[in-house]
């Protein structure tokens, strides 16, 4: 998407695509001595000299092939309605003056600085491409910033503006991975020797560190960052027509560094190299004349006057009317003269942006990186995404941190570190009055620089943490970097801190703090020895910069530190702190006594303490919850029968709070609560609105927009909507000695009587008879083509007929007499297949297909685009907070999810709205017949496997004997049968029986460790597990007994499933969902969730149901439980049953 804007000459024209968002304006311009140049601006933030490519083709690979100025690269969203890209021409007197001062500060040397004409760009409330209307806080984000290209006789300018109250998000999802925005300058591909072409110049003003980013907007609180760079727009045409005197010196290779006033903050930009060296252009660089324009841009960071008007090219933004969206669903905008300001309602403290409830227990979720020398050690301690967890309850101000993955080098000499968990302590400290804590101030967004000098070693550490908000599950999200050495402490000895006092000085976005702290080191024989350490912080944050709130109450206070606890749990790798914390007066008089303020109130977790007179008090149930103070429960707000969400929305009921979420086809408008009808490019192949011929026979590829295409599947021809098989057999591709037959979409080839081989090569051999043929006792008995028993063997001379089994034994009670003859079943036993079955790829994968797999309290929901997984797609389908979800599985016919939650414990089903529960004791795994309509799960509590209905009526025990760990079960509708695994660490095995619970038979029970996976695959009957003692991942034909290796040497897997050729499996220790492909038996691609954590059951969500008879249909006559069995059914009844069930045997 583009806009085309052609400045020069006298031509002013004005083409767009209609889903881009222009404000369009007539002009006409004209710039003496200059050919016209046509820019492209696009709605990923940049301006280009030329018609860009597909964005595949540049985000996340610069530097681009095209000439462009990226004022903020990234894939940007404006399809919702909330973003818009405004551009206009502007030469009034005003705007070309205040552009030519700007020109005069960054470049002071130049001489005739008159502009003629600028052009000026704005991006408004961009988002993040993926987030918008996904309703969990991401899609609240947005970006606003401008361009302005200022043109004048015979050079160019870029002023890049960025608002003052700064960026909102700072990457994007390109190809699955998060990729930062990028602004600066690319020259694009430039002719070089003999006719060759090579990369241009790169210069980009910002760097591969995120803090690069934020600073475009942090060089003076009052003034939006802004850039003023000198460009070349038009190709070179002066370089042979000026003489070089060899005393000039170009004013781009060495220029003299700006000093802004707006110090400490060090200018980044100055130097005009590539900030990757690799652009460089190999060339010597020339000088250039004056007055002539440069071949690369040249950036300078200028200094504002405090009376510059710095909206000279900004719309009116800055107020509540546009900026609603960016204040917290529980908080006022309220508009001032110079902009606007979020506060927190009554009840809930923050910095507007982020609010949370008054008493609230939060919850802090993190990651640890870095390198950390202990003691004289040589080699350092690496970290690498290290989890770090905090819970606080908020009405005490006690705080509990624990970092996982600590090894024992360095887990004993972190202990004396309290503090890499204390700045958490810091910002929910329990308020005295008059006095802020930390999320008071900053909102959960701030940055932390602390410095640790220990004696007598003089050892020191740095630690870098970034709290970056609330995330969508309303956890607190930090990154730590720690860098340094640290005094080494022996595994087993325990550190105590005494309490301690620090003192917070507060100044505009600015916090410090430093103290010296005493610790105990304790050995195991008692020895015990004294340590200190000296503690410098810097703590930065983004306030309002408008109205009462700009500055906190106090500029200086102090935080008290007592009952501090710290341990390394050896055992777990884990190292432990836990403290309360007061923030309170600096001077010293009487403490307060009132229970709210001591933390020694005994109200609920979830209640906040209102102080009274002296020492009384009341308990209050925060917002969301119910009851007394000293005890709450949560409420559930969309069951209290107001329409707390828009029409066309979905309430979600939370702990403490609710969500709204749009359904399909809706977008939440700018109040947060309200669905709009989505207006963007729909995906007919994932809707199934596309023209092409059937799945079996035909593809639908998206292509973009509203665009696909269809092509027909390997083994059909035509145009893709109307698809016809291909008879292989014409073209003799099977063996001279083998015959062909032609399936749809396929052939097989079957080698001739007296040949053995696959049918592509045949070879003469003697036929070796099966037990059947050998057999000739009282009667020849009848075999099939295949050397196998046929069902019904009758006696000539007798006059009579029976049914055997697969073994040629009489089935008792089937013999006839003469003149009829019985009905029998196939035998059980699967017969040899001859010749190849249809090649994998040409039974196509239908359209829609996606992984579920759960994750703690969500269910994630992954697409697939044939067996690769769309990663940058992939996004939370259920949220389900404070669960745990162990089992996944999925209803074709009703499109319903089921999991399975050891925390309630319960088994709950939902479509996109809320679900139905079940309650049990302990369900872990869970499996579905879609034919039968039946719910199968394994109860590892009560050491059963039980059945329903799948609405949870009629539950009956299948059996609750030989069971010790029971997880994962599996179904085969087609067949009637039931395969479950059972991890049993003295004996392990995967069994089978029919679902009417008969036949129950040991399957697998050699060379097993822990089957935790289990899976089934109807395509081609094989049944599959995931072994995490084994280490490995096998296949079985459950008929014919045949075992082989998928593979081997994986961690610790726990759920399966099988899609095709491929299975997938969720991994515990790599927290990742792991593709594995079963012919080629390797691993072909990982999936790592945003979130890290472990992940647990998984299934697939097919578009088709497979196809089979249905013995059960209008539940067979049974009066309850109509359960399968192979070839028939059973009538069974429930283990509550009434009077009126009735067992019985068809």
């Amino acid at each position: 998407m583009y806009c085309s804007v052609l400045m020069g000459g006298f031509v002013n024209v004005f083409t767009y695509k209609q889903n881009i968002n222009c404000s369009l304006r007539s002009f006409t311009t004209k710039t003496p001595d200059l050919p016209p140049v046509l820019f492209q601006i696009n709605t990923n933030g940049f301006v280009a000299l030329a018609k860009p490519p597909a964005q595949q083709e540049y985000l996340g690979k610069m530097p681009s092939g095209f000439k462009m100025i990226a004022a903020l690269l990234g894939d940007l969203d404006n399809s919702d309605g909330h973003g818009k890209v405004y551009y206009r021409q502007d030469s009034s007197p005003d705007v070309l003056n205040q552009a030519a001062g700007h020109i005069r500060r960054a470049f002071p040397s130049d001489e005739g600085v008159e502009p003629t004409n600028a052009l000026i760009v704005t991006w408004e409330s961009m988002a993040a491409w993926g987030t918008s209307g996904r309703g969990d806080g991401l899609d609240a984000k947005r970006n606003t910033f401008q361009l302005a290209l200022v043109s004048m006789e015979s050079s160019s300018y870029a002023i890049l503006l960025y608002p003052r109250d700064g960026l909102q998000f700072f990457s994007t999802s390109v190809e699955g991975e998060s990729k930062l925005l990028e602004a600066g300058f690319s020259e694009g591909i430039v002719s070089g020797w003999f006719w060759n072409t090579q990369q241009g110049t790169y210069f980009r003003t910002t760097t591969d560190d995120e803090i690069s980013i934020r600073e475009l907007t942090k060089y003076e609180p009052d003034v939006t960052g802004r850039l003023v760079v000198m460009v070349n727009l038009y190709p070179d045409e002066t370089k042979t027509r000026y003489p070089i005197p060899e005393t000039s010196q170009p004013r781009y290779t060495n220029p003299e560094p700006s000093q802004p006033r707006y110090s400490p903050f060090a200018p980044r930009y100055p130097n005009p190299d590539p900030v990757e060296p690799r652009y460089t252009n190999p060339k010597p660089v020339e000088p250039v004349p004056p007055h002539s324009r440069p071949q690369h841009p040249q950036i300078v960071v200028i200094d504002e006057d405090e009376d510059l008007n710095v909206n000279v090219f900004a719309y009116n933004l800055e107020t509540c009317a546009n900026n609603r969206h960016k204040c917290s669903a529980f908080a006022d905008c309220r508009d001032y003269s110079q902009g606007y300001c979020c506060h927190c309602r009554p009840g809930f403290y923050g910095n507007g942006r982020d609010c949370v409830a008054e008493g609230k227990p939060q919850r802090m979720n993190g990651k640890v990186n870095g390198r950390v020398f202990v003691g004289n050690s040589p080699s350092a301690v690496e970290f690498g995404n290290n989890d770090l967890h905090s819970y606080v309850v908020a009405n005490d101000g006690r705080a509990y941190v624990a970092i996982s993955n600590i090894n024992g080098t360095a887990g004993p000499s972190l202990q004396p570190l309290s503090s890499l968990g204390g700045v958490i302590g810091w910002a929910f400290a329990l308020e005295q009055p008059g006095y802020q804590n930390g999320f008071s101030l900053t909102g959960g967004v701030f940055s932390r620089q602390a410095e640790v000098i220990f004696q007598p070693g003089n050892e020191r550490l740095s630690i870098k943490q970034h709290f970056k908000g609330i995330d969508e599950h309303d956890h607190l999200v930090v990154s730590t970097e720690l860098e340094g050495r640290l005094p080494a402490i022996p595994l087993g000895y325990s550190v105590q801190i005494n309490p301690y006092k620090e003192i917070y000085q507060y100044d505009r976005n600015l916090i410090t703090s430093s103290s010296n702290r005493d610790y105990v080191i304790t050995s195991p024989d008692g020895d015990v020895q004294t340590r200190n350490y000296q503690w410098r912080q810097t703590i930065t944050f983004q306030s309002c910069p408008h109205g009462e709130t700009s500055r906190p109450a106090q500029s200086t206070q102090q935080l008290s530190v007592d009952q501090i606890f710290v341990m390394f749990d050896a055992d777990n790798n884990l190292i432990r702190y836990a403290m309360s914390n007061k923030i309170g007066s600096v001077h010293s008089g009487p403490p307060e006594q009132n229970p709210c303020f001591t933390g020694r109130h005994g109200c609920d977790i979830n209640a906040v303490c209102r102080p009274g007179e002296d020492l009384q008090f009341s308990c209050e149930c925060v917002t969301g919850f119910a009851g007394d103070g000293h005890y709450c429960h949560d409420v559930d707000e969309c069951q209290g029968g107001v329409q707390v969400c828009g029409q066309n929305a979905v309430c979600r009921n939370q702990p403490g709070s609710f969500s709204c979420e749009c359904s399909a086809g809706f977008v939440f408008a700018s109040d947060g609560k309200t669905c709009i009808a989505e207006n963007r490019p729909v995906d007919h192949c994932q809707r199934g609105s596309h023209d092409c011929d059937v799945p079996q026979r035909a593809l639908c590829s998206y292509t973009g927009g509203s665009d696909y295409v269809c092509s027909c599947l390997p083994g059909f021809t035509g145009d893709g909507r109307a698809c016809r098989d291909v008879d292989e057999c014409q073209q003799d591709r099977c063996h001279r000695d083998a015959s062909c037959s032609n399936t749809q979409g396929s052939y097989i080839c079957r080698c001739s009587p007296g040949f053995h081989g696959d049918g592509f090569q045949c070879s003469p051999s003697e036929c070796k008879q099966t037990s059947c043929q050998l057999r000739f006792l009282m009667y020849v008995p009848q075999c099939d083509e295949h050397g196998a028993y046929k069902p019904t063997q009758c006696h000539q001379s007798i006059g009579q007929c029976w049914c055997v089994d697969a073994n040629g034994q009489e089935i008792p009670n089937t013999r006839t007499g003469p003149g009829s003859t019985p009905l029998c079943e196939s035998p059980t036993v699967t017969p040899l297949p001859i010749g190849p079955t249809p090649r994998p790829d040409v039974h196509p994968i239908a359209p829609g297909t996606h992984l579920l797999f759960a994750q703690s309290g969500k269910i994630e929901h992954l697409p697939l685009d044939g067996y690769r997984m769309k990663k940058e797609e992939a996004k939370p389908l259920l949220h389900i907070p404070d669960r745990v979800v162990i089992g996944v599985a999925y209803d074709c016919m009703e499109k319903m999810v089921y999991w399975t939650d050891i925390t309630g414990p319960a088994i709950s089903k939902a479509r996109l709205s809320g679900g139905d529960i079940i309650p049990l004791q302990s369900p872990e795994g869970i499996a579905i017949d879609h034919i039968s309509r039946l719910l199968f799960w394994t109860d590892s509590m009560r050491d059963t496997i039980e059945v329903s209905k799948l609405d949870g009526s009629h539950r009956r025990v299948l059996f609750d004997t030989d069971l010790v760990n029971p997880r994962p079960i599996v179904t085969n509708p087609a067949y009637g049968r039931l395969y479950w695994a059972d991890w049993n660490r003295d004996g392990p095995k995967i069994e089978m029986s029919n679902m009417d619970g008969t036949e129950r038979t040991v399957l697998v029970k050699d060379d097993l460790g822990l089957p935790n996976g289990l899976t089934f695959n109807p395509g081609d009957q094989q049944l599959c597990w995931a072994d995490a003692g084994t280490r490995k991942v096998e296949c079985m034909d459950p008929h014919r007994r045949l075992r082989r290796q998928i593979a081997e040497g994986i961690q610790y897997p726990f759920a399966l499933v099988s899609f095709g050729r491929t299975l997938y499996y969720t991994d515990w220790r790599r927290e990742a969902v792991v593709a594995v492909d079963r012919q080629s038996e390797r691993e072909t691609e990982e999936f790592l969730p945003q979130k890290r954590s472990r992940v647990y059951g998984i299934t697939t969500t097919p578009t088709q149901c497979p196809q089979a008879y249905n013995y059960c249909s209008n539940n067979a006559g049974c009066s309850h439980l109509c359960l399968p069995r192979l070839g028939g059914f059973t009538c069974r009844c429930p283990d509550a049953a009434d009077g009126r069930c009735e067992e019985r045997n068809p």
